[in-house]
């Protein structure tokens, strides 16, 4: 039997088997095995995710073979795809079809399914996040029957698969609703933190994706701000985005964990050097190639949703705590701004919503600085990604989303004996309750 293991690598399981479906009667096929054996099922995707959501000691599922595009109706724009495509790959599709996302995340190595499944949600004050912009999921059923949820015909239901923590059944096939393909402008460079803080509606104003960094022990808060623009795109060189994303970004990065780990003392010194060290740049693209960054540093992370309002007050109070020497962190917080949806279990479900991550070296003791930093997110009623460290449970989650009931009712009925479950959702989701009726 082979092990899998995240992306991080501080996540790994030994599974009964691992399938690689290339169809959607294959898939059923596999549930209807898993069931015959008693074997519980769960999707891995690209391991993207920091938390225990995919894994299993039964049947893994890899999706990497469905990454067929079924139907594009580019009047309605909506487009249908097979569950397992990486988002990079679908951007470029898009692309072809003059279509794009509204919103993505800063990373495109995961799934389509990964990444609605957990929440992937991106930046700009006026976007929804990536599971928001769904309007159908088909989805595998326990008894290997397929179910499509759409916008049209159970929007109760789509609310609730839009992010289902795979807990629902295996995604087969989404279709999006997309916009006509547009490009940014971005720029980068620095401004003074209390000035970015006080000015946080306005920059969001200003911008349609807003979004900064900050080092522990500086004053210097690194935004970038992208607008959409009919300048034609700029397309940079390979070498211009090898020497930015890959060795500006990731070396020196890696260069700050190693200090982290082995110098920690020289940390606060080394942050306040790169944050006023850091120049302005400017970035003219295609939407998707704006978005996505290069991340090559294995760390671990966690990040929480709250009330944009409390934005500012918050940052400050996490600053505090990375600030702290017995932590360690040579790594930033990072801030973004998303629009409220209506998603069940999205952590902008019904407000707009600050995303504030936290990051640490996965080799060092990071679950004190987490915990830490979770009870400022608990103060604010915060929601955790669902691909990101947290220590939540059912328990403390329940009355923090409007229509939690909804989703478990939907659980229960498509999952009644809990196929597609492990140990990550019994602790966050709880044991399925028996289903109304």
């Amino acid at each position: 039997m082979a092990e899998w293991r995240n992306w991080a690598g501080d996540q790994r399981c030994t599974p009964a088997a691992i399938e690689r479906p290339g169809t959607r009667e294959e898939l059923a096929e596999i549930v209807r095995r898993a069931t015959d054996r008693g074997l519980r099922v769960r999707a891995s995707a690209s391991g993207h995710s920091f938390t225990e959501i995919a894994l299993t000691d039964g049947i893994m599922v890899r999706p990497e073979r469905l990454t067929r595009v079924l139907e594009v109706d580019r009047a309605a724009g909506l487009v249908k795809v097979e569950a397992g495509i990486v988002l990079g790959e679908l951007n470029r599709r898009l692309d072809d079809l003059g279509l794009a996302f509204e919103n993505l995340g800063d990373i495109d190595r995961q799934t389509l399914a990964g990444s609605i499944s957990t929440g992937t949600h991106g930046t700009g004050a006026r976007f929804r996040s990536v599971s928001a912009q769904v309007e159908a999921v088909e989805l595998v059923l326990a008894d290997g029957s397929t179910l499509e949820l759409s916008g049209a015909g159970d929007p109760a239901g789509l609310a609730c698969a839009r992010i289902g923590l795979g807990a629902l059944g295996l995604i087969y096939a989404v279709t999006i609703r997309t916009v006509p393909a547009f490009t940014l402008h971005r720029v980068d460079g620095p401004k003074p933190l209390d000035e970015t803080l006080a000015r946080l509606d306005a920059l969001n104003e200003a911008n349609d994706h807003f979004e900064f960094y900050v080092f522990p022990n500086t004053d210097i808060a690194l935004c970038r701000e992208s607008r959409r623009t009919d300048e034609l795109p700029r397309p940079r060189s390979r070498a211009a985005v090898y020497a930015q994303e890959v060795m500006l970004e990731n070396w020196v990065g890696q260069l700050f964990a190693l200090a982290g780990r082995h110098l920690p003392s020289q940390v606060p010194r080394l942050s306040r050097l790169a944050a006023r060290g850091v120049g302005r740049s400017t970035k003219v693209d295609r939407s998707y190639r704006v978005f996505a960054s290069e991340r090559r540093i294995r760390f671990t992370e966690m990040e929480y949703g709250i009330p944009r309002e409390h934005a500012a007050e918050a940052v400050r109070r996490v600053l505090e705590q990375a600030g702290r020497r017995e932590h360690q962190v040579a790594y930033p917080i990072e801030v973004r701004f998303v629009a409220a949806d209506d998603v069940a279990l999205s952590a902008s479900h019904g407000r707009d919503t600050c995303y504030i991550a936290v990051h640490q070296d996965r080799r060092l003791d990071w679950e004190p600085y987490f915990r830490e930093v979770e009870k400022i997110m608990d103060s604010y009623g915060g929601r955790p990604h669902w691909g990101k460290r947290h220590f939540q449970t059912a328990g403390t989650l329940t009355p923090r989303y409007p229509l939690w009931g909804e989703f478990q009712d939907l659980r229960a009925k498509l999952d009644p004996g809990g196929l597609f479950s492990n140990p990550y959702t019994d602790r966050v989701l709880g044991p399925i309750a028996p289903g109304p009726g």
